[in-house]
């Protein structure tokens, strides 16, 4: 998927479920209005066990917790990031 094909915008889903270090996943289901804001939401507010165990929709793609980050990394990515996300894996 190219940059371009990404639609920041689009409504979006995120997913937990399951378990991580036999721990419950922080989330089971959240729906955002934009992309971005999942996206947002996944790196910046979930914790670093709580992210790896999500899964994100937009437009009937998925992503997981290593392609919510390269969407967050990418240039186009409409919002502004907290120092405090910086270089903290998803």
């Amino acid at each position: 998927m190219s940059a371009s094909e990404f639609d920041y915008s689009a409504p979006a889903e995120l997913f937990g479920g399951g378990k991580w270090n036999g721990r419950p996943a922080a989330i089971t289901y959240k729906r955002f209005d934009a992309a971005a804001q999942a996206i947002q939401y996944a790196v910046e507010q979930l914790s670093g066990a709580g992210a790896r165990v999500c899964v994100l929709e937009v437009n009937e793609e998925r992503f997981d917790h290593r392609g919510i980050r390269e969407l967050y990394d990418r240039s186009e990515y409409p919002l502004a990031r907290t120092s405090a996300s910086d270089g903290d894996p998803v």
